[in-house]
């Protein structure tokens, strides 16, 4: 009895160890994919963010260069809303000095007057001296308004045909182009003596 005990109880622990053996790989076995998903998951975490940083780098990168552009885009709009604003101002005081007259116009119109004098003195006749002393005066003054006059419409006009200008740079354009074009025509008549004509000898 005590030797078959004994043999059972041999054999048992034989079994055990048989079972142990053969659990030890398959726990191995775990631990190693336990390990291998444990590592997998550090690589996608530590991945996921540098990902997310690429990203928000990349989202960075595109707000500045977008910033940029639209300080370049304001900048050169601003600028030439500048110049657009000031060629409007221009043209309605070149308008105004048009139909009002100009320092050069006077200084034109007795230089003028000094040499129909000179031309008349002693030998012209009435009809002459009217001619180049008061005729040709009026004419050189008429002119020079007329200049003035064309180049503030000429200006008024360029400012209101380009676009992106703001309403009261359109309205001052607007301004300048009805008084030059005024200026213009008034100069026109005087210098062809179509509103008024040169007095006669006789009358």
């Amino acid at each position: 009895m005590d030797t078959k005990t004994t043999t059972e109880k041999t054999g048992e622990n034989a079994d055990a160890a048989a079972t142990a053996e053969a659990a030890a790989p398959v726990e191995e076995k775990a631990a190693i994919a336990l390990d291998k998903q444990d590592a997998e998951q550090d690589t996608e975490q530590g991945t996921e963010p540098a990902a997310a940083l690429t990203g928000a780098d990349a989202d960075e990168a595109e707000d500045a260069d977008e910033d940029d552009e639209l300080l370049a885009g304001t900048a050169a709009p601003s600028s030439a809303g500048i110049g657009g604003a000031a060629a409007a101002v221009v043209s309605a005081a070149l308008g105004a000095v048009a139909l009002t007259g100009t320092w050069t116009g006077k200084v034109v119109s007795e230089r003028e007057t000094l040499l129909g004098q000179i031309k008349t003195s002693g030998s012209g006749t009435p009809a002459q001296q009217i001619s180049e002393i008061y005729g040709d005066a009026w004419h050189s003054t008429a002119l020079v308004n007329g200049v003035f006059a064309l180049i503030a419409l000429l200006v008024a006009v360029l400012v209101l045909v380009l676009p992106g200008r703001p309403a009261w740079v359109r309205s001052v354009a607007v301004a300048g182009a009805v008084l030059g074009g005024l200026g213009l025509l008034l100069s026109v008549g005087t210098y062809f003596d179509l509103f008024l004509s040169l007095p006669t000898a006789g009358s």
